[in-house]
């Protein structure tokens, strides 16, 4: 009886060993490029078997290819390919049943495509398969091929092959579970940054390139706080407008948003603006006047242009941005004021601290949190979305519909380096809206400055050469008028030879007695 026994015993054992460590493996990754090989190996290893392979069907094609096979080079798999119903493997996945050939080189519907064993190999083979399923559809199977007589029943080895297939099965969904799970976190995730973009876009500020979603960001950030901001940028990029949104986006928004520009004030009046001043302080203080500062209690000043203060005015207004503390001109009463602070400026700052107009201590208390507007040449890709907006905008205004802007005008508006950014571009959409009388934008209604050779009939006529020998006759007549006549001193001038001086004269016909008067 133990001697019976025994090898029942044994085969239990080697069976829920390998059941475990198929089941590890399975945990091992959620890719299933990684587990199959490693599967198919240890089933090499328990049961004994020359070859394992599993295979999937792609639904698209109707055909079953090998996903992963023990014993089988490269190339052999990528010939195992097959059409559902095509010889064994095929009628399993049709059918979704399991099957048994006890001897390989006996069965007709064999399809030995991989050429992995020769006749005489095949004759001492068995071939099981058996179906992986999911739900209610095979999406694969599971085969092998054992030496034959085998040392356990054919029904032995299908039973444990469906166990495993069953595990795949399991791993499989669960793989595709997170995947799906994965994909609908990355779509909300998208979706909500978007919303978050989306949320902080001021609606005065047009623009979807990768520098104004930046700024758009960095907005968004600070308008939630009472931090100082520093904008920068050229002139006409909109300084004025971030700082706007900037506000409305607060919790100040209800509140009042005043304006200084800096430049625009000279200095004897900038002090009495920003802070105000009491009756009699000076000339014309006929009555007390509250400050920009006063005036914008609770809510928001924009210092436009600030790099143009003027030293004194900077000194005072450091003291407000530390103590929050000032006085009118002419006044001894020390006042508060609420108030929260969006300097703008064009110019470089650094280099001014370094030139000593621009004091370093007030800078820092103004760059807190710097944002920076990039010109319009560096965010073509806006152009044409804020050539859109000042059509509609100045369409309204103006009374006239719009319908489109050609692709010469266009090509005009994309190949300009628009030095005066924005706002130039709004003044040539705004002076095309008037002269356009056919419902179009054409290039002719381009200002000259945009104008190209081709559109306005200017291409150059004539070779280089005669061009460089225009030029170059211009100036020996401006050197030769300069110098009287003398040829000696008009070449010094030009740094040439009097050899070369004399060739050139009589190259272009020059009389240099003509200007000796």
């Amino acid at each position: 009886m133990a001697a019976v026994s025994t090898p029942r015993v044994r085969s239990e054992v080697n069976e829920l060993t390998l059941l475990f460590d198929i089941s590890r493996i399975l945990d091992s990754s959620l890719n299933l490029r990684d587990i199959v090989h490693p599967v198919l190996e240890a089933l090499g290893h328990h049961m004994q078997i020359r070859l394992g392979v599993l295979s999937l069907v792609n639904r698209t094609t109707e055909r079953i290819s090998i996903e992963a096979a023990y014993g089988l080079s490269a190339s052999q798999q990528r010939r195992g390919s097959y059409k559902i119903g095509e010889g064994v493997t095929g009628r399993v996945i049709q059918s979704g049943e399991p099957a048994v050939v006890p001897k390989i080189a006996d069965e007709p519907e064999m399809v030995h495509r991989t050429g992995a064993a020769s006749n005489s190999v095949l004759a001492e083979l068995s071939f099981i398969c058996v179906p992986i399923k999911s739900g209610n559809s095979v999406i694969g199977s599971l085969s092998t091929d054992k030496l034959f007589p085998p040392a356990v029943p054919f029904s032995e080895d299908v039973r444990l092959l469906s166990i495993i297939s069953s595990m795949i099965s399991q791993a499989v969904k669960l793989r595709q579970a997170a995947q799906e799970e994965r994909r609908i976190l990355l779509e909300e995730n998208n979706r909500l940054q978007e919303e978050l973009q989306n949320r902080f876009r001021p609606k005065n500020l047009v623009g979807n390139s990768e520098g104004m979603n930046s700024m758009f960001r960095l907005v968004g950030q600070v308008s939630r706080s009472d931090t100082t901001v520093l904008v920068r940028g050229e002139t006409g990029t909109g300084k004025d407008l971030v700082a706007h949104a900037i506000h409305y986006n607060s919790a100040r928004a209800a509140k009042p948003f005043i304006k200084v520009n800096c430049a625009a004030l000279p200095e004897s009046v900038i002090e009495s603006e920003l802070f105000g001043h009491e009756r009699g302080a000076f000339t014309g203080a006929v009555s007390t006047r509250k400050g920009r500062f006063e005036l914008a209690h609770g809510g928001t000043l924009f210092l436009d242009e600030i790099g143009d203060l003027s030293p004194a005015t900077q000194v005072k207004l450091l003291r407000v941005l530390q103590e929050g503390e000032f006085e009118r001109v002419g006044g001894n009463a020390t006042l508060r004021s609420d108030v929260r602070v969006i300097a703008a400026t064009n110019r470089n700052l650094e280099e001014l601290i370094e030139l000593g107009g621009f004091r370093a201590d007030l800078y820092y208390r103004l760059n807190v949190f710097p944002i920076h507007i990039p010109p319009l040449r560096e965010r073509k890709t806006d152009l044409l979305l804020l050539a859109d907006f000042f059509v509609a905008r100045y369409g309204r205004e103006h009374h006239k519909e719009i319908k489109r802007i050609t692709t010469p005008a266009i090509d005009m508006l994309m190949s300009y380096h628009w030095p005066g950014n924005v706002r130039e571009l709004e003044n040539c959409i705004e002076r095309a809206v008037l002269l356009s009388n056919d419902d179009v934008i054409h290039g002719h209604h381009l200002p000259p400055t945009l104008q190209t050779a081709e559109a306005s009939g200017t291409t150059p006529r004539g070779s280089l050469q005669s061009a460089v020998g225009a030029i170059e006759r211009e100036l020996i007549q401006d050197a030769l008028k300069w110098a009287r006549g003398n040829m000696a001193r008009a070449a010094r001038s030009l740094q040439v030879s009097e050899r070369i001086m004399g060739l050139r004269v009589r190259k272009y016909r020059i009389d240099p007695t003509a200007y000796k008067s």
